[in-house]
Formats: structure tokens, sequence, C-alpha cells
């Protein structure tokens, strides 16, 4: 696996130039094999790489601009089409190369399930590891339609791999009864509706911990991301979710990786939540990358 160039031409504003003097490694997973509704969030990456270029660099909410982090982007991984259980293997290869090399990995999906392999890899390293996941769904079935492979099942994945205790959601707002009740009897903390609030109140017991943070844009309502595969009314705005990201920037928690996922452009039409989703990854590299 090479590092010295990336895998593809566009790169995020102000990416830094070589791998082994930077800190962090932005990377593409495209990957929408397993998706139930719309796909195309396989084309996200690209496109929140694209529009950076209308992104300030400084950010007047953590007061430090992108010069300020040392980060790579070694662009999408190359995935076989339609191969779900290989494009997995490759990403949770390509992971464990950037935590080997001391590198915090930051993902831009992708279909939720890419999520997965880079969480399993991430835990391997970090054994203490915690998860805090934004969405509107619970992605905690065990199949969708027979298909254990599947976006709709990373988050029971990772809870059963690292310990349902050391998982948090926020913002869900549908999934199956079933779902909800495995949560509650196993000790899973699930916020339902609100993001902000739960989340202040669970940071203070989590201050110290390795953490990971994956987000899937469809927790924000679609009147701010109608950009994404799967939407769901009543979601939170984008206002509250960067507030979340800043809550946790002040928090004492150590994000050790952090992804961004299900942005499909084909239904963006304004490119509002690509837009939104590039503001939303400057901000997370400059308050989570000490």
């Amino acid at each position: 696996m090479r590092f010295d160039e990336t895998y593809s031409g566009n790169v995020f504003i102000k990416s830094h130039p070589n791998y082994e003097e930077s800190k962090v490694v932005l990377y593409g997973m495209p990957m929408d094999w397993t998706v139930s509704y719309r796909p195309g969030s396989r084309f996200g990456p690209a496109r929140i790489r694209e529009v950076s270029i209308g992104l300030e660099e400084y950010s007047p909410y953590l007061d430090r601009e992108l010069d300020d982090v040392k980060y790579f982007d070694a662009g999408d991984i190359p995935l076989p089409f339609g191969n779900a259980q290989k494009s997995l293997d490759l990403i949770e290869d390509f992971v464990k190369k950037v935590l080997a090399d001391g590198k915090i990995p930051v993902g831009m999906g992708g279909e939720h399930l890419v999520s997965w392999p880079v969480m399993k890899a991430v835990y391997e390293k970090y054994n203490d590891l915690a998860i805090i996941h934004f969405d509107a769904h619970t992605d905690l079935r065990t199949e969708y339609e027979g298909e254990p492979l599947s976006h709709s099942t990373p988050i029971r994945k990772i809870a059963e791999h690292i310990g349902p205790k050391n998982v948090y959601s926020f913002g869900i707002r549908s999934g199956m009864k079933e779902e909800f009740d495995w949560a509650r009897e196993n000790g899973m903390h699930i916020s339902k509706f609100e993001v902000l609030e739960p989340l202040k109140e669970v940071l203070p017991s989590l201050a110290g911990r390795n953490v990971y943070v994956t987000i899937d844009i469809d927790v924000l309502d679609p009147a701010h991301a109608p950009g994404t595969g799967t939407v769901d009314a009543g979601g939170i705005t984008s206002k509250e979710l960067l507030a979340s990201i800043h809550a946790i920037a002040g928090s004492g928690v150590n994000v050790v990786g952090f992804d961004l996922v299900e942005v499909a452009p084909v239904y963006d039409h304004s490119e509002m939540t690509a837009n939104i989703a590039s503001k939303f990854i400057r901000e997370m590299i400059l308050g989570w990358v000490k």
C-alpha cells in the first residue's frame, strides 16, 4: 500500500502533500452496495472534496485554521463494485496501516456499513474504546432481508464486539421496536430525537477515554441535508450538530478516529448537503485533533 500519492486527483482543501509528516489521514470509502432505498452515497467523498474549495480555512468557532493541523488526503480507497465483504476487508486493512503509523483515521462514506471495519480496527488498537454515534436510525439490526452485511447493521456489530454499554447513540428517530428493546435490555445508551443536551450529559463520563465518532448525515432534518439515501423527517439542525462537534472538542475525550457517511450527491441538487458535510469535517479536524 503506497502513501506517497493519493488514490485520486481531488483533495480536501489545504490537505498536506506528505503522508509521513501528517497527523491525520483523510480517506474516502466509496461503497453503497447494501443500501435498501436510494443508492448514490459512493459518490459522496469525491463531492465533499470538490465543494471544500468553497470553505474558509479558518474556523471562527475554534479560532484555528487548517494550517494548524497537518492532514493528508489519501483519496478514495479503490473498492470492488458489488463485493461487500472484500470492500470491508480492504477498508479494514487500510485503517490498520494508518493506525500502525500512529495517525488518526478520518473517513468519508459511502453507506454506513463502511464504519464497521474502521471501528473494529480502531478497537483493536484502543481496547477501552467508546463509540459516539449520530444518526436518524438505530442501525441495530442483525440483518436486512436476510443479509447480515447491511447498512442497517454497523452499530449492532460494533456494540456486540466492544460491549453495548460502550456505545452512545444520539438523534435516533427511526428503527424497529426490537432494536430499541435490545439496546435498553443490554445497557446501550440511545438518545431519541435530541442530540446536544443529552450529549453534554454523557460527555463528562467519557472524559479521558478513547472515543471514535461516527456521523450519519441523515441525523440532520431533510430540510438541512436532502442529499442522502434514507431521509427521515424530524431531525436536528446543522447548527445543533456543529454545537455538538464543539461540545466534544471541549469535553476532554480523546478522539482517536471519526467518520461522516451517507452523503449522496445525486439527491443534493443545491449541493447543500455536501457543503454542510465539508464544513463539519473542517470543524472535526480542527476541534478534535490537538
